[in-house]
């Protein structure tokens, strides 16, 4: 049965909770924070890194193509419970991949503990908060990406 594994982590409204979560972090900053969470990779990409999936969701999810390249991926595979932040240029031109990492690792902890929803909507948190920083809300600022989980 399909999303099977999804639905053992997360109801419906759970993903709802992750796109309010998203919506509410971009009201503080020019970012946009999109959440990609897959079951399993397919057979034909099983030799790819975890950087490489993101990566081909990334640009899948024309998150490249944000004015000012300020998008930024949270990526999870959850049969093989590996997670990944990716950020766009913009955004790594004042933010080292480390934060991102060191991110993903509390994530990765809250997951071991049981505690999934509260682990993507807190790396949300820490995420919006860190591009609030360096890429404050803007007077013109829009909603350039949907805020939706990507399943």
């Amino acid at each position: 049965m399909k999303n099977e594994l999804l639905y053992s982590f997360f109801s419906d409204d759970d993903f709802l909770d992750i796109s309010n979560k998203i919506r509410t972090m971009e009201k503080i900053t020019s970012g946009e924070i999109r959440v990609a969470i897959k079951e399993e990779v397919p057979f034909s990409k099983r030799k790819k890194s975890i950087l490489d999936l993101a990566t081909e969701e990334f640009y899948k999810l024309n998150m490249a193509n944000t004015r000012d390249k300020t998008g930024i991926l949270i990526y999870i595979l959850l049969s093989k419970r590996r997670f990944y932040v990716l950020a766009d240029s913009g955004i790594n031109e004042k933010v080292e991949q480390k934060t991102w990492d060191n991110i993903r690792d509390e994530m990765q902890e809250d997951f071991k503990e049981g505690h999934y929803l509260e682990g993507i909507l807190t790396t949300i948190e820490k995420v919006g908060n860190i591009l609030s920083q360096f890429f404050p809300i803007k007077e013109d600022d829009t909603n350039e990406l949907s805020n939706k989980v990507v399943v």
